[in-house]
């Protein structure tokens, strides 16, 4: 069983960056975050292998940078230029599956992490 904590996150003016950190407390191979505003459904942001291969969703490409350092087991997301639509909690999750979908995400996310809150205010 591997047990995420993700930290890094808080309140920030439009336009602002942060970085939210994901420490693993053992291997996985697709990593990545997700991310959900109440009564909405929760949206995928942004997907890291094992071998460094990145994907991303629309609304966040080339503001955010996903990457990892295996020899820590830490996931990382950079968030520049962030919008009060970026608004949300931040969850961490890994599979220990290489599998992805269509889109980039991980498939089988067995692993999650508690979930940091990003605000952005305009």
């Amino acid at each position: 069983q591997v047990q995420l904590v993700e930290s890094g996150g808080g309140s920030v003016q439009a336009g602002g960056s942060l970085r939210l950190s994901c420490a693993a407390s053992g291997l996985t191979s697709c990593m990545g975050w997700l991310r959900q505003v109440p009564g909405k459904e929760r949206e995928w942001v942004a997907a890291c292998l094992s071998d460094g291969i990145t994907s991303y969703a629309d609304s966040v490409k080339g503001r955010f940078t996903i990457s990892r350092d295996n020899a820590k087991n830490t996931l990382y997301l950079q968030m520049n230029s962030l919008k009060p639509e970026d608004t949300a909690m931040y969850y961490c999750a890994a599979s220990s599956s290489r599998a992805v979908y269509s889109d980039g995400s991980c498939y089988g996310m067995a692993y999650w992490g508690q979930g940091t809150q990003v605000t952005v205010s305009s």
